[in-house]
């Protein structure tokens, strides 16, 4: 039980934007555009971004276990490309779009 709490109180800190802001996000150009696409159609990201809008918005109770999985290749991704940070001005760049899919905005 204290490992879901230690994935649920790392998730809050990784996804910095509400369910609102992401979701507002998501249908944005540049966000459709950004990060890997699968056979040309929606990217592994976006998908990502509406699956974090539904656990932003699921009572905590009631997270299933792959969510809880999802949970933490979130944390993961945002810590692996976090770490990659380009130099120099971020702010209309695919790396931070792609992280933004993500939930996470690192202008925050």
């Amino acid at each position: 039980m204290s490992e879901d709490k230690d994935v649920r109180a790392e998730f809050g800190e990784a996804v910095n934007m509400t369910a609102g802001e992401l979701e507002k996000w998501l249908k944005t150009d540049e966000s459709r555009q950004a990060g890997q696409h699968k056979n040309g159609g929606e990217s592994v990201g976006h998908e990502s971004g509406r699956r974090i809008v539904r656990i932003l918005r699921t009572k905590k109770a009631e997270l299933s276990e792959q969510d809880e999985e999802h949970m933490r290749k979130v944390i993961g991704y945002v810590h692996r490309h976090l770490a990659q940070r380009p130099s120099g001005d971020i702010e209309d760049t695919t790396w931070r779009h792609s992280l933004m899919n993500w939930g996470h905005d690192p202008c925050k």
